[in-house]
């Protein structure tokens, strides 16, 4: 520029490099007011302080423990294309519906194309702010001049400090601009949403400094060839890390599921060998899924070993106890095992469905129809009790399965709803296996 635009002087403009210590890299965005002590009693911190307000989707309000928190900063993950950008700026758009100052920060697109997202979505007329922005002073400025009561940034990876020699994405940038916004975001007291890429391990890019740094870490899930997604915590500051958000994707966007557990059976009650329903819990909620399983002659040295939606480790283990206690020949077949719909399991209480599965395949047997089992398996065969039976029960029978097999109670008391319900115990795995016909 050779004409400065404030005195209107022809070559006036000079160069000026200053140097950044670290100490100014840190050095605080607000200055603290007298109004504002630096330590506090316990005691006299407001009951209210982290008082929550809706999302506007009830899944995403059950995984984040309740609702958004403000002053907390999320971090939401996911493979490319799974939905992060469309569940965000619908959470955006809900929040802003209800009167809180939103600010949607995108560092990867225009605003054109998130104008068109918007559209599609329903929320054209939304009264969310937006702004295509990647470089973190002009964010944090904006912010302060704002002060917004929910801010989303899609996505961090591109947000860049100027004045840092390193690359936008690399681990320097990545803390140092998520560190100064989860700041800003403590001092002012608005709710942060960071959008978080997937690496193909499937971490969250970087070496976890992001999920250590923010308060709530959420994981999207799904096929993306399938219409419904998942999204579960593995870190919660403000709530449990057991719970799980069904959604459904469609035309208009995502949609909460409502009945998880028809969706995933789909109306599924005919009984077939290597197909066996599991009543799983997450969280606080009771899902019905299918586990499958299959066993083919190993044409190769090794027999294969395929777990989907299950830890592998513990099939290993099932197997084991089938060739140990069960009398089946396993060492010269391909075992795999599924649970349909895209869920992952965690939770021992699949072992005796897994175990289920397989010996009927093998056999060429099956379950009664209507039939839900669960249960955790043993080294000696033996069927442990497993937790939430009560909600496990009331949940097949909601759903209209008539009969329910499981480890002894211990309780002798029949749970909520199971009136409807037969329930048979077994002691070990044979006992088990004897309802297989």
């Amino acid at each position: 520029m050779g004409k400065c635009p404030d005195c209107g002087e022809w070559d006036a403009l000079r160069e000026h490099v200053v140097a950044h210590t670290a100490e100014d890299r840190h050095r605080p965005l607000v200055a603290p007011t007298p109004d504002q002590p630096v330590v506090l009693p316990l005691a006299e911190v407001r009951p209210d302080a982290t008082r929550r307000h809706p999302s506007g989707l009830a899944e995403f309000d059950r995984v984040l423990g309740g609702g958004i928190v403000p002053g907390s900063a999320v971090l939401v993950g996911g493979d490319p294309g799974i939905g992060k950008s469309t569940l965000l700026l619908q959470v955006g758009h809900a929040v802003a519906s209800s009167g809180r100052k939103t600010i949607y920060v995108t560092s990867e697109e225009s605003l054109g194309q998130v104008r068109l997202r918007a559209a599609r979505l329903g929320a054209a007329d939304s009264p969310m702010l937006a702004a295509a922005q990647a470089n973190l002073d002009i964010i944090t400025h904006l912010l302060q001049k704002e002060a917004p009561d929910v801010v989303i940034v899609d996505s961090i990876q591109m947000v860049y400090r100027p004045d840092m020699t390193a690359a936008p994405g690399s681990a320097t940038q990545l803390r140092d601009a998520a560190a100064r916004l989860i700041w800003l975001a403590k001092q002012m007291g608005f709710a942060l949403f960071l959008v978080g890429h997937v690496t193909k391990e499937g971490a969250i890019a970087g070496p976890r400094i992001l999920e250590h740094l923010v308060d709530c870490v959420a994981y999207f899930e799904g096929d993306r060839f399938h219409a419904h997604r998942l999204v579960r915590t593995v870190k919660n500051r403000f709530g449990s890390t057991d719970e799980l958000g069904i959604f459904e994707m469609t035309d208009g966007g995502l949609v909460p599921v409502a009945d998880p557990s028809r969706l995933f059976l789909q109306e599924q009650r005919t009984a077939r060998p290597g197909s066996v329903i599991l009543a799983a819990c997450e969280g606080t909620r009771t899902l019905l899924v299918e586990v499958q399983a299959l066993c083919a002659q190993s044409v190769f040295g090794a027999a294969k070993r395929k777990a989907t939606g299950v830890d592998p480790g513990r099939v290993a283990m099932i197997l084991a106890v089938l060739e140990k206690h069960a009398g089946c020949v396993l060492g010269d077949q391909d075992v795999f095992v599924n649970v349909v719909g895209g869920v992952r399991v965690n939770e021992p209480a699949a072992d005796l469905a897994i175990a289920l599965a397989v010996y009927s395949v093998l056999t060429n047997r099956s379950l009664p129809e209507a039939t839900v089992a669960c249960g955790e398996l043993g080294l000696g065969a033996e069927l442990r009790p497993v937790h939430h039976m009560r909600q496990r029960l009331a949940e097949a029978a909601r759903v209209g399965f008539s009969r329910f097999l499981s480890p002894r109670l211990g309780r002798d008391v029949p749970p909520p709803g199971a009136k409807t319900i037969e329930l048979s115990t077994c002691e070990n795995l044979n006992h088990a296996l004897r309802h297989l016909h």
